[in-house]
This record gives C-alpha cells, sequence and structure tokens, in this order.
C-alpha cells in the first residue's frame, strides 16, 4: 500500500552530506519524492510502500553520516503526489544560514582510508583525502552557508575530476566542500631551517629572522609535495628525522603538532627543555587500537572512543609489563593514546608504525601555532623541521581529551577531559525560562581552562579549549575565536556574564563593554553546568571541589557543599578555611601549602609537623609571621589545595611542573591492593561540626556545617611516622573524600529530603575519587548527575555562568 509523508529532521543536518545520504537512501528504499533543507532542519516528502518508507525513516535515525547529529525526526501523513522520482531540492541558503549547526572536524572514514593506500586510487597516498562523511570543517570555514566559497579551499579551484563528482548526488563526494586531489588541491611543504635548535651556534633571534614568510611557494629552503612522489619524499624526510631522535612539527586539522619518537629519552628530554614543560605528561599517537594495547589496557568502549570520528586522546591504564621511555607519562598510572585523525597521520603511522609523541604545537603557555609562517618563528627553538602545507587553518583546535570511567556492574561513563576538535562546536542542548524568547548571552568563562559560551533559544554554543588567558596571544586568541562564533551563527550578545572575582580579566572585560553583567559564583557555576546537562532543575546537593574559586565571603572556596538549583543556592557546607601564606606561592611550593594546613590543623607540634618546619627551613618562620599578621595569606576551604598539601607531606610532589600535579602523583601512587581495615578507615574520617568562627575571622563563617579534614592528617601523619607504605597512606586519604561525600549526601537528605546528587569541579577529574563515589552514592539510592558533554573543571563554567543568567 503506496503512503506519503512529510518527515523533519533536526539537529546537525546541515554542511554534513545529508541530503546526498538521504536521496542514496531513497534509491535503496524506492522511495520517491524530495529531500531540501529548510530554516528549521531537513525536510523530506517520501512516497512509497508502508514497509520501505518505515525501512527508510530508521535507516536515517540509525545509518546518518559521521558528521551528522540525528537529534529528533518527525513525520506527518500527507496525500500522495505521485512523484516518479527522489530529487535533492535547493533552499534558500540565506534562510538556512541562521539556524544552521556546523560539524566538527571528522576523522578520515574507512572509506578513504581504504582509498588512501590503493595503488589503483587516483588519490593514493594524497594526503588531504575527504568525503562528505570526514574531513575538515570547523576549522576551514570563513562563513555560512557552508559552501567551498566560504572556506579555506576557495584557494583551490577543483579539477574536472574532482568537480564531477562534487555534483553527483550519488558520489560519496557529492557537495564535499574540501574535495580534492593532487591535481588541484592543497599540497605538503617541507622546511628544515638552515641553523635548527640541535645545532651549533643556534640562536632562536637568528632563526626567526631567517624563517621563510610572504609566500611561501616562493621561498628557497621551501620544499613542496605536488606530486605523488613529492609528496611520499617528504613524508620520508619527516620519518627519517624522527627515526634519528629529533622534533618535527607536523600541521594537523586544528594547528600543528609537536612530534618525536615516544621510545627514545633522549628525544623526550630534548622536547621538554625546548618546550619548557618539565613534567606533565605526554600524549602519544599509534597506529591502530591493537597497538594501543601493547602499551595500555583498552576497554570495548575505551576503543569505541578511540576509532570515533572525533578521533581524541584516550586516556588509559597503563599495562603493568609494558616498559615506557623515561620523560614520557612518569609516575602515572594512565597515559594518553590517539589513532590517526587526518589523512597524512595515517600516512605517518603506516611508514613508522610505532609510539610517537604528539602533543600541541606551541610554545609553553601560549596557544597552538596554525599558520605555517608563524609556526616557523614561534616554534623555532623547538622544531627541528616542519611538515606543514597551504591549506590555511582559520579556527585552531587543540586535541580532545577524554577517559571513559568503569563504575562496574552500573557500567561505564564518558567523562571529558578537554573539549576541543572532532566535538566542539557542537550545541549543548540549553533549557532555560524564557523559552524561545530567551535573549542571546555570551557567557565569558573563567580565567583557567577557559572556554566561552554564546547562547540562543534552546541551544548553547560552548567555545573549543582556549586554556588560561592571562597573557596576551591567548587573550587574542579568545577575542578571535568569540568573534568567529558571533560571525558564523549570527549571534549578537545582549548580556553578559561573568565570574564573581572582581580580578580575573575575563570579569574586568565583561564590565566593560556596553551590555548589561551578571555576574555568577564560580562553584554555582560549575554545578549548573552539570545540571543542565542533565535536565535537572533541582534542588540538588551539589559538591564543587576544586583548587579555586572567588567566594562571596571574599576567601577561596573550592570545598563547597551547595544546595542548588539554575538560579540560586545555599552553601550548606565547607571544608574548614585554612591559610595559604604567600597566596599564589603556597600552590607553587605546597610545602607551604601544607604547613598553613596544619597550622589551622593544630598540628604543627605532631613529629611530623614539626619535620615539616625543617623540610621548609627558612621558609618556616616566614610562613608563621604571613599568617599572623595577615599578610598575602588569604584562607581557602579547597579540596584541590588539600589534595597538594598530603602530596607534600608524603613526599611525592613539593615542587609541581603544572596545575593539580601533586594531585595527579598522589592518586597515581595508590596501592589498590592495600587493605583498609575497620581502624583504618575510623582514623581516616572527616569530621563534620557545626561550623564556628575561624581563627581569624567570623567573617569566614558563611556556612551551616563545617567538614574537618583534622582527623585525616592527623591519622596521615601518624602513618607516615609510623612507616605505613606510601601507597596505603594514599587509598586511605581518597577513601576519607569518599566517605565524606557520602556522609554529607546523607545529611542533607535527612535535613531538606533532597536525594539527587550532583558531582563538578576539577577534583572530580580524580578517577579513583569518582569510580568510588558514584557507586557508593547509588548503592543508598542517591541519582548522581555529572557533567556530560563537558569537563568537570573549569572548562564548564561558562555554561554554568549562561544558565545561570538566563534562568535568574
Amino acid at each position: 500500500m503506496q503512503e506519503a509523508l512529510d518527515i523533519q529532521v533536526t539537529g546537525v543536518v546541515q554542511g554534513v552530506g545529508f541530503r546526498p545520504f538521504v536521496y542514496r537512501l531513497a534509491r535503496t528504499f524506492l522511495i520517491k519524492g524530495w529531500v531540501l533543507n529548510g530554516v528549521d532542519g531537513v525536510h523530506i516528502h517520501a512516497e512509497g510502500e508502508e514497509k520501505h518508507i518505515d525501512e527508510f525513516v530508521m535507516a536515517i535515525s540509525e545509518e546518518a553520516p559521521a558528521a551528522a547529529r540525528v537529534k529528533k525526526i518527525t513525520m506527518a501523513e500527507v496525500p500522495l503526489e505521485g512523484f516518479t522520482d527522489f530529487e535533492i531540492r535547493y533552499s534558500d541558503d540565506a534562510a538556512t544560514e541562521k539556524t544552521t549547526l556546523v560539524s566538527p572536524d571528522l576523522a578520515t572514514c574507512d572509506d578513504c582510508v581504504r582509498e588512501l593506500f590503493d595503488p589503483a586510487n587516483r588519490r593514493y597516498r594524497y594526503p588531504f583525502i575527504n568525503c562528505t562523511n570526514c574531513g575538515p570543517r570547523f576549522t576551514i570555514i570563513r562563513g555560512l552557508p557552508y559552501d567551498r566559497p566560504a572556506t579555506s579551499m576557495a584557494d583551490f579551484p577543483m579539477c574536472k575530476a574532482c568537480a564531477t563528482e562534487y555534483v553527483d548526488p550519488a558520489d560519496r563526494r557529492f557537495h564535499a566542500q574540501p574535495n580534492a586531489c593532487f591535481d588541484c588541491g592543497p599540497h605538503l611543504s617541507w622546511y628544515v631551517p638552515e641553523v635548527g635548535p640541535g645545532q651549533a651556534g643556534f640562536s632562536e633571534e637568528a632563526a626567526r629572522a631567517a624563517a621563510p614568510a610572504g609566500d611561501l611557494h616562493e621561498a628557497p629552503r621551501m620544499h613542496w609535495g605536488t606530486t605523488r612522489e613529492e609528496s611520499d619524499a617528504l613524508i620520508a624526510a619527516c620519518i627519517d628525522k624522527l627515526r634519528a631522535g629529533e622534533i618535527v612539527a607536523i600541521k594537523g586539522l586544528g594547528g600543528f603538532h609537536l612530534a618525536c619518537d615516544a621510545t627514545n629519552p633522549l628525544a623526550l628530554a630534548e622536547l621538554r627543555r625546548r618546550k619548557r614543560r618539565p613534567g606533565k605528561a605526554f600524549a602519544c599517537m599509534v597506529p591502530s587500537v591493537e597497538a594501543a594495547r601493547a602499551y595500555c589496557h583498552v576497554s570495548d568502549e575505551e576503543a569505541q572512543q578511540l576509532q570515533s570520528p572525533a578521533r581524541p586522546i584516550v586516556l588509559l591504564k597503563k599495562r603493568a609489563d609494558a616498559v615506557f621511555a623515561p620523560g614520557l607519562a612518569d609516575g602515572l598510572s594512565e597515559l594518553g593514546i590517539m589513532l590517526p585523525a587526518t589523512p597524512l597521520q595515517h600516512l605517518i603511522m603506516h611508514d613508522y608504525p610505532g609510539l610517537l609523541v604528539m602533543t600541541s604545537g606551541n610554545v609553553h603557555d601560549e596557544p597552538i601555532q596554525i599558520d605555517d609562517a608563524c609556526a616557523y618563528r614561534a616554534l623555532a627553538g623547538i622544531a627541528d623541521a616542519f611538515l606543514g602545507n597551504d591549506r590555511a587553518i582559520l579556527s585552531r583546535y587543540d586535541d580532545s581529551v577524554l577517559r571513559v570511567l568503569d563504575f562496574g556492574e552500573r557500567g561505564t561513563s564518558v567523562q571529558m577531559i578537554r573539549r576541543a576538535r572532532g566535538f566542539a562546536p557542537a550545541v549543548v542542548p540549553l533549557a532555560v525560562s524564557g523559552g524561545e524568547d530567551a535573549p542571546v548571552l555570551f557567557a565569558t568563562g573563567p580565567e583557567q581552562k577557559n572556554t566561552f559560551t554564546l547562547t540562543r533559544p534552546g541551544e548553547a554554543f560552548v567555545s573549543q579549549h582556549i586554556g588560561d588567558i592571562e597573557n596576551a596571544p591567548t587573550n587574542d586568541a579568545w577575542l578571535g575565536a568569540k568573534g568567529i562564533y558571533e560571525r558564523l551563527f549570527k549571534l549578537d550578545p545582549v548580556r553578559v556574564a561573568c565570574d564573581k572575582h572582581p580580578e580575573y580579566l575575563t570579569s574586568k572585560w565583561a564590565h566593560a563593554q556596553s551590555l548589561p553583567v551578571t555576574e555568577v559564583q564560580h562553584h554555582h557555576a560549575h554545578l549548573a553546568a552539570a545540571m543542565a546537562e542533565n535536565k535537572l532543575e533541582g534542588p540538588v546537593c551539589g559538591f564543587a571541589f576544586d583548587g579555586t574559586g572567588y567566594g562571596e565571603d571574599g576567601a577561596i572556596w573550592g570545598g563547597e557543599v551547595m544546595l542548588a538549583n539554575l538560579s540560586t543556592y545555599e552553601r550548606f557546607a565547607n571544608f574548614t578555611y585554612f591559610p595559604l601564606p604567600g597566596g599564589a606561592a603556597a600552590i607553587k611550593h605546597p610545602l607551604r601549602c601544607a604547613w598553613g594546613l596544619l597550622w589551622a590543623l593544630d598540628l604543627l607540634d605532631h613529629p611530623q609537623g614539626k619535620r615539616l618546619a625543617s623540610r621548609l627551613g627558612d621558609a618556616a618562620p616566614v610562613c608563621r609571621q604571613m599568617i599572623d599578621r595577615g599578610l598575602n595569606s588569604p584562607f581557602t576551604s579547597s579540596v584541590g589545595r588539600l589534595f597538594d598539601a598530603a602530596s607534600a607531606l608524603l613526599g611525592i610532589c613539593e615542587e609541581p611542573t603544572y596545575e593539580g600535579e601533586g594531585a595527579v602523583l598522589l592518586e597515581a601512587a595508590i596501592d589498590e591492593s592495600a587493605a583498609i581495615d575497620a581502624e583504618a578507615l575510623d582514623r581516616y574520617h572527616v569530621g563534620i561540626v557545626k561550623n564556628v568562627a575561624s581563627k581569624e575571622s567570623t567573617a569566614l563563617d558563611t556556612s551551616v556545617l563545617q567538614l574537618d579534614p583534622e582527623p585525616v592528617f592527623r591519622a596521615l601523619l601518624d602513618d607516615i611516622e609510623a612507616g605505613v607504605p606510601t601507597g596505603a597512606i594514599a587509598r586511605r586519604f581518597h577513601e576519607a573524600i569518599v566517605r565524606a561525600i557520602v556522609e554529607m549526601a546523607q545529611i542533607v537528605e535527612a535535613v531538606y529530603g533532597v536525594r539527587t546528587v550532583v558531582l563538578s569541579g576539577g577534583v572530580f577529574m580524580n578517577r579513583y575519587l569518582v569510580e568510588h563515589a558514584v557507586p557508593a552514592l547509588a548503592d543508598l539510592g542517591y541519582t548522581v548527575a555529572m557533567n556530560r558533554d563537558l569537563p568537570p573543571n573549569d572548562a564548564c563554567v561558562s555554561f554554568g555562568q549562561a544558565v545561570v543568567a538566563l534562568n535568574q
């Protein structure tokens, strides 16, 4: 029986090859009618047998292109019109421009990989092969609608063969905007500085001055891979450098990587020295999941994430029997692994099937480099050679990072650590008061791990990872990315949301605009972000644990238990305040942090407290004087600083080289085989008491209950004194925090009847903490929510700011 349906598909369904996908499905299921882009998604008129139409609709949902994100399919019966064929109709692109959702960049699909290594294919070993299902998207877009003239591919007119594919609805490359080949597309470039950083007489100033600029095609030391033979020669030169232990800057989708042999300790040490990155682990690339399993444990879910179109870095647990070169990821239980995401990376890993470091191509704390000529100058002191190309990157994107959390019988969950390439700018659903009348808002985000958020009714555009915007280049990158989002998505904010910290550069910028400003407390923003991601309105029992956040009382918060909804919160409990002698210096030198904590807990007279004073040397009396005089010794409730103090007291990390290193190494030190008996549990117990005035000021008394870590740190000092192994102490410390969370959830339930718990903040990037706290809460019947699409660290704060501002 013939029937006709009008079908509407919403989501990321434009500019991703969705219409040719529908066209091919229609031919497969003998459907007649048409498909077109509308202002509210893709519209399909389908006529055919009832059974075939059912299969057609099911296939639209289940077999959508990798770049697509089908959000909703609605159907309505309509009269038959007697179509005899199926066609793609072309709508008014100007009408769809404001509602188009641009796909993130996508890893090379399996079909293109097969062609890449097929000697009979005309794109054999072409480093820029792509189709409608893969390749660059957001990083090459200059404007919408998403057509080739509005991308950086505008400089590459298609040859006859590519143009024929481009206009054929039955072809996999129909309307693939980056479509190209050796004859008409981008090509690789190779540049080796005349005096490189590993050579005698090198100076960065001379290398920068000699670096090519202007039209790179005319530069005398540049080599170009315009033919397959020339291209292969450049890749071979790159691999020769890597095998020789040298460092090569390689241009990717969203910026340059710095690559070296991950099994060569000398190469790793040199990369750390040149990049000024003494401790933080490097991410690595391997050719396949099977290769990853030689180094790390890889579950089915982790394998799925590694092979997904986003191709993120996945944090995997190291194998105990694997050998890792010193300097790669020392002292850590995890290693960041990714698979090739671009044709060039596939070619490199095919010809060099080992373990390669692939770290961001930037100078310490600066944005990733995206322009070839700029990279030659900025990375002159790091890279021995550069493998670039002449396709411009218009938006910089770092690699995304995630991990798969394992909750045992309760399943798994993906935790985003850094959201960038492959995920942004996919929208985050946003249901707020006002509905379709909700204003367009810009949320600035915090100062560290910054993202910003732009909203329109029902949707939030959370930017890619920007970084710490305390320096001018990153601040410029922040403003540049903001301009791109506003231009592409036609967003003109009428309100700004920012953090309450008066000294954040983002907050100062917000107040300098001629727009109304909503200030949002940092930890409320954390919780609101996780609530909105899980479609929770509240009230919830929220745990906001992190390193630093400006409190309503002027102190540094970071160990907060809040009753919260999307518009307001009540601070129900917090960890005991303790001073940070020297302020930021105490974070950089956590022995000072530990000294301030033991001072607040009256534990300086403990034998290990006295030993701490001797370890500090001359700094100990200075710390006491600063606290006694109230000089640059801000008080904090931060759980992140508790982890720093424990790590320093145990001698695990006394001089961190990157933010959070103390906590990361403390977690890595856990011996999960160490027994936790009842006696240890009793000693390692966070006290929960009625809040009282601090030693210094009743102004800090702003919550009902106080979480007192004194018993935990007394037990920790006793165990150090008794010679208990560090791994056992580290586990006991973590278990104490887990049990404090559970106990506080029970108290909140008893007082308020709230049984929904939300966990957010950088501390919850601790795998052990989350994998033990969530099941413990769930076993007691609590609904537990965490950040889903966004990281729990400060990268979610801008979204939370937007949520609160739009709900107030």
